[in-house]
């Protein structure tokens, strides 16, 4: 599968989701060097109550990432990937505009995949820095 038509396919995918909903939108993948890329807006629905991006959006946004990130690696014929453990350290607030996410695989085994995630905003500054391990599983 080339890079653009996993990126299609999971915008596709996404369709009626918490993805949707957050408006996560996946731009860009090297599968080969074993990345993907996302965007989010930052308006108030992604917002906590004193006017700034929400932590729980932000890893959503993070988690979508690097779940989605392990399917470069998987057959879904045969095999899916579940999320094992999550962690953000937020560096940073932002309020509005836009927030990017990079998921770069750090360990790709048969059974887990970890993942570094960062956000960033439109000036390219650290949001967060998130770690994702995910378990793939072997369908029956």
């Amino acid at each position: 599968m080339s890079n653009e038509v996993f990126v299609d396919f999971l915008n596709k995918l996404s369709q009626n989701t918490l993805m949707q909903t957050l408006d996560i939108k996946y731009t860009e993948a090297d599968i080969e060097e074993g990345w993907l890329k996302a965007s989010m807006p930052v308006t108030s629905v992604h917002h906590q109550p004193f006017g700034m991006l929400h932590g729980g959006a932000t890893i959503s946004l993070a988690e979508s990432l690097g779940s989605a990130a392990s399917n470069m690696f998987l057959d879904p014929q045969t095999q899916y990937c579940v999320g094992l453990e999550m962690s953000a350290n937020h560096i940073k607030s932002v309020k509005d505009g836009m927030v990017y996410g990079k998921a770069s695989v750090i360990h790709k085994g048969k059974r887990t995949h970890l993942w570094e995630i960062r956000i960033e905003d439109e000036k390219g500054s650290l949001i967060s820095l998130c770690k994702l391990t995910n378990m793939v599983i072997n369908k029956k």
